[in-house]
């Protein structure tokens, strides 16, 4: 999807905006509201306040473009590619002001949020009372997934240490829930958009004829670890999806419900399939790029891709 500006399509009807741009950005507000994408009275008065908490895949860790101050040595890599600054962008683009705090930081668990960390005050002091809209993505780093990740591309990571990261799953999903919980204290008519992570690398075998990122060799990802590897992410979804519902959130992932298949925007992208990936691989270890921390994280397509799928939840 586009800016949504100066068309948008809501619940399936076409709106041309063709009014001054005030009123525009009025009736884009008011109709955001009747459909719950926040809260009635942000659209009468000052700026709809937007929150960005969370992880790497929060900041747009390998997407590029980063904001002043938040790659190196800082570490946080907020990118102004990051699905929460697309659409903030997007919504900018349509006339909606917008108040926006983006404090998301590279390798926050969900404890991380409430303390400082990476020397920058706690993310959670950016909620407000008036806050309306908050974007949080969460749940890898109480897992070490990154750490999992490297066990893949290093050892052998199928079998035992799949099932081990799975078993640590409902262990996350009472931290995200009580993350959830301490939300909706400091920002009571908040509505919570939490997104999920995906699926990095195909489970099957390597798409023919088409160049592919060298992580793809099957010396660093056996068939076995692929397999397994989805295994995890897919529990990885189902256990924030079902969070996300108890907790009064609203659930965007690149999977569809069952947390097996991808939405349609996301198929054939992981790495090594024959679509354009929407994940970084060794590339982002090249001279110049981010290094380790930018591995299996989404590229710029892919977080545009996920804020695609976040601008098309607000305005179902």
């Amino acid at each position: 999807m586009g800016g949504l500006c100066p068309h948008a399509t809501f619940g399936g009807i076409f709106v041309r905006f063709t009014i001054a741009r005030p009123v525009a950005a009025a009736f884009l507000a008011v109709a955001l509201a009747a459909l719950g994408a926040v809260p009635a009275q942000a659209t009468t008065k000052g700026a709809l306040n937007v929150v960005a908490l969370g992880d790497s895949y929060g900041s747009g860790t390998g997407a590029g473009d980063y904001l002043a101050g938040t790659g190196v040595p800082n570490g946080c890599w907020r990118s102004a590619n990051s699905y929460s600054e697309v659409v903030v962008a997007r919504a900018r683009a349509a006339g909606i002001p917008v108040s926006f705090a983006n404090v998301t930081c590279s390798g926050a668990a969900s404890a991380d949020l409430s303390q400082t960390f990476k020397g920058e005050p706690p993310q959670l002091d950016a909620l407000r009372r008036d806050t309306h809209l908050v974007f949080l993505s969460i749940g890898t780093s109480d897992i070490d997934f990154a750490g999992y990740g490297l066990l893949c591309v290093a050892g052998d990571c199928s079998g035992a240490p799949s099932q081990a990261e799975i078993a640590e799953l409902p262990g996350m999903g009472q931290n995200v829930a009580a993350l959830l919980r301490e939300i909706k204290a400091r920002s009571p008519r908040a509505k919570i958009v939490m997104t999920g992570y995906g699926s990095q690398l195909t489970s099957g075998d390597n798409a023919p004829g088409v160049p592919l990122d060298p992580i793809c060799d099957p010396g660093f990802f056996s068939s076995q670890e692929r397999v397994d590897g989805n295994q995890v992410a897919s529990a990885l979804d189902a256990t924030l999806r079902r969070t996300a519902r108890h907790g009064g959130a609203t659930y965007v992932s690149p999977f569809l419900k069952n947390s097996v298949d991808l939405q349609p925007t996301f198929g054939g992208h992981s790495l090594c399939q024959a679509d354009a990936p929407y994940y970084r691989g060794f590339d982002a270890l090249a001279p110049g790029q981010e290094g380790a921390e930018a591995v299996l994280h989404l590229n710029k397509a892919g977080q545009s891709a996920l804020a695609d799928l976040v601008v098309r939840t607000l305005l179902r």
